[in-house]
C-alpha cells in the first residue's frame, strides 16, 4: 500500500469547504490529473453516492469509479475508488481553525499486478501530483481570482467576423474551459430567480445551481410542467428549495402579477436570470396588442427587472443576468424599427433587434445601479442545441448540429455569472465563455448615444402608470 498525505488551511468556513469538496465532480476544477468528473447517483451526496472521475496518472489515463463509504456532514467524507490498475481509499477530514478550515487529505493506494512491480518508480510522480492537487484545492477554496478579462485570442477574434462566429460553436467552449478558474462560491444561502426554466438553457442552469445548493424560483408558463419540473430537479440534486411561479411573460399583466407575488414574499433576490425567449414566425400579436417578440424578449425582462429591483436591493450583492444572442451582432439599434410590422416581418430579425436593445439596457442599468450594489451583465450562449433552436431554426439546426454546444455548455456562463466570486467585479459587459466580449462584432452596427437615450425614453413609456397609453399607441400602429 502507498499512502499520500497532504494538509491545507483555507480561509473559508467549514460548511462551505465541505460542500465544495463533498461534490466530487469538482475535482476536475482543482486536481490537474482529473479532466472529467460526473455524479452517477441522483439525490444528495451520502453513503452510496457514486462518481466517475477520469484521470491522467503516471500509469496512464484511467476512469475511477468512486463510492462514498463514510459521510459525516462538515467533518469527514471517505470514498473508495477502483479502476483496473489500482484501488484507492480517500479520507478527507475537516476541522475549524483560527482562520477558517483545516483539511486533512489521505489517499491510500493498493496497486494490482503488474503495476505493483513498478511501484517504486511510480510513487514519486504520484506524490508530486498529490501535492499539486491539494495546492489546487487551496487555490479554489481561497477564491481570490482576478476580475475577468478578455484574452488575446478573444480580442483578435472580436476584430474579425468569421473567427468571432467560429467561437460560437462547441470549439469555442472547449477552447475556453482550458483556462477557467474553479467556482467554489457557496450558493446554499442564495436565492436565484430564473425565467424560461422549463427546458434548454434555463433548465440546464436550474439543474446546475440546484446542485450547488441555491434556492430557486423557476418561472415557467406551462402549469402541467410545474410539478414534474420541481420533482425532476429535487430528485436529481437532493435540493428541496425549488419553487415554481407560473406566468406568461409575453403578457405584461402576468409580469405585473408575478412581481406582486414575489414582493409579497419579501424574500431578497440574489440573482435574476432573464432567460425566457422564443422566436416567432409568423408575426404574432399578444392579446394586449403587442408584437410578441418585443413583448417577451425586451419589454418583459425590462418590466420584470425594474419591478423586482427592491428585492434585488435587499441582497448583499445582487446580480442580474440578461441572456442575449449572437444574432444581435447583425442588428443596429433603431428604436423606430424596433417593433416590426407585418410588412417584411422576419422572426429572426425581430429576435435579434430585441436582444440588441436588451444589451443596450444592460449597459444602462449597470451604470445607473452601480451605487445600489446590483451588478448587471449580459451573456450569449454561443450556438447551443436547445429545443427552441431546433423548432425555430430547423435549417440552421440541421446544418450545424454536429458543432452545436449542449444546453449545459451553453448555460455554463450563466452559472458562472450567477455564482463565481470574480464575476461581480465587472458590470455592464457581454460575456461568452466567461470572458468579456465586444458587444459589436461589426463596428458599423454600434448605435449612437442619442439612439440609446431614445430607447430609454421609449421603454419608460411602458412603465406603470403610463403603460396603457403606450400599449394603445402600439396597438394602433400594429
Amino acid at each position: 500500500m502507498v499512502t499520500l498525505h497532504e494538509k491545507i488551511d483555507v480561509t473559508r468556513p467549514v460548511h462551505e469547504a465541505f460542500a465544495y469538496v463533498a461534490d466530487f465532480t469538482t475535482t476536475q476544477e482543482w486536481d490537474a490529473t482529473a479532466f472529467a468528473a460526473v455524479k452517477l447517483t441522483p439525490g444528495p451526496v451520502e453513503v452510496g453516492t457514486e462518481f466517475d472521475v477520469d484521470c491522467k496518472l503516471p500509469v496512464g489515463s484511467v476512469k475511477l469509479r468512486y463510492t462514498v463509504t463514510h459521510f459525516e456532514q462538515n467533518e469527514v467524507i471517505e470514498l473508495n475508488g477502483a479502476c483496473p490498475l489500482f484501488e484507492v481509499r480517500d479520507t478527507i477530514r475537516f476541522s475549524t481553525n483560527s482562520n477558517g478550515t483545516h483539511i486533512d487529505y489521505r489517499a491510500e493506494f493498493t496497486f494490482k499486478a503488474p503495476v505493483e512491480g513498478f511501484k517504486a518508480a511510480i510513487v514519486p510522480g504520484m506524490e508530486r501530483m498529490g501535492r499539486k492537487a491539494l495546492a489546487g484545492l487551496k487555490e479554489a477554496l481561497d477564491d481570490t481570482f482576478d476580475p475577468p478579462a478578455t484574452s488575446r485570442g478573444a480580442r483578435r477574434a472580436d476584430t474579425m467576423v468569421l473567427p468571432g462566429l467560429a467561437l460560437f460553436s462547441r470549439a469555442g467552449y472547449t477552447r475556453g474551459r482550458k483556462k477557467w478558474n474553479p467556482i467554489s462560491a457557496y450558493m446554499g444561502d442564495k436565492h436565484v430567480v430564473i425565467t424560461g426554466a422549463n427546458a434548454g438553457l434555463g433548465l440546464a442552469t436550474a439543474h446546475r445551481l440546484a446542485h450547488m445548493g441555491a434556492e430557486l424560483t423557476l418561472v415557467i408558463r406551462n402549469e402541467k410542467r410545474a410539478r414534474s419540473l420541481i420533482n425532476e430537479i429535487k430528485d436529481e440534486s437532493g435540493n428541496e428549495k425549488i419553487h415554481v411561479e407560473l406566468a406568461d411573460l409575453s403578457l405584461m399583466c402576468d409580469v405585473d402579477a408575478l412581481v406582486a407575488r414575489l414582493k409579497r414574499k419579501r424574500k431578497p433576490i440574489d440573482v435574476l436570470v432573464n432567460n425566457a425567449g422564443a422566436l416567432f414566425n409568423p408575426r404574432t400579436v399578444t392579446r394586449e396588442g403587442l408584437e410578441q417578440s418585443f413583448a417577451l424578449l425586451l419589454l418583459s425582462p425590462y418590466t420584470l427587472t425594474l419591478g423586482l429591483k427592491p428585492l434585488l436591493e435587499k441582497s448583499d450583492s445582487a446580480r442580474v443576468i440578461n441572456v442575449v444572442s449572437g444574432g444581435m451582432y447583425s442588428q443596429k439599434l433603431d428604436v423606430d424599427e424596433l417593433i416590426m410590422g407585418e410588412q417584411g416581418y422576419s422572426g429572426s430579425v425581430a429576435y435579434a433587434r430585441a436582444k440588441r436593445a436588451l444589451m443596450v439596457v444592460t449597459a444602462q442599468w449597470a451604470e445607473e445601479w452601480a451605487d445600489d450594489g446590483i451588478v448587471v451583465n449580459a451573456m450569449h450562449p454561443g450556438w447551443a442545441d436547445t429545443p427552441g433552436v431546433e423548432s425555430a431554426l430547423p435549417s440552421f439546426h440541421k446544418i450545424t448540429r454536429r458543432i452545436l454546444r449542449s444546453p449545459e455548455e451553453g448555460a455554463d456562463t450563466i452559472v458562472w455569472l450567477a455564482a463565481a466570486t470574480e464575476a461581480d467585479k465587472v458590470s455592464g459587459e457581454l460575456f461568452l465563455d466567461r470572458e468579456p466580449r465586444t458587444a459589436y462584432l461589426i463596428p458599423s452596427k454600434q448605435e449612437s448615444a442619442e439612439e440609446r437615450e431614445k430607447l430609454r425614453a421609449f421603454l419608460a413609456d411602458f412603465t406603470l402608470p403610463a403603460r396603457g397609453s403606450a400599449m394603445k399607441k402600439q396597438k394602433m400602429a400594429g
